[in-house]
């Protein structure tokens, strides 16, 4: 009997030592689990303060620029006022539409189309070096000076 009554509190105190250690390792991960949960709500946090940083930087940037076009027409407004009342000169205007006219109808051509410029120079006959070759414009003379040295 006396066995039984040791084998049984032997077998509680492991018991209570196997729950402690067992109750310590579970309260380990809560823990890391905790602040985890934490760093994540900081870091929500901060987004949100981020995105309305953001917000704000855009809804003042907006703001500015519809000022700044506003001052730009008033400008533009008053620069043709002045110009109508001060350049009244018919002769001056007159001439001023004849150059851009004349300016325009210049830098048309009807007659040569549109080509966009070009980094090399073409070739009159395909069997000439184009202007990246090596010999282009050497004459013989050259070529042969030029491959011994």
């Amino acid at each position: 009997m006396m066995n039984l009554i040791l084998a049984a509190v032997v077998a509680l105190v492991v018991g209570v030592v196997i729950g402690v250690l067992v109750g310590r390792s579970g309260q380990g991960q809560t823990l890391r689990q905790r602040r985890a949960e934490q760093q994540i709500e900081e870091l929500r946090s901060e987004f949100t303060r981020y995105q309305a940083q953001v917000n704000e930087h855009f809804m003042e940037s907006a703001h500015l620029l519809r000022r700044f076009n506003d001052a730009y027409r008033d400008v533009n407004q008053h620069m043709a006022r002045g110009a109508n009342r001060l350049c009244n000169d018919e002769d001056w205007l007159e001439e001023l539409e004849q150059d851009s006219a004349r300016k325009r109808l210049e830098d048309v051509r009807d007659d040569v189309p549109a080509e966009p410029p070009r980094d090399y120079a073409p070739k009159t006959d395909p069997e000439d070096k184009g202007t990246l070759a090596e010999d282009f414009g050497l004459t013989k003379k050259q070529k042969a000076s030029s491959e011994t040295s």
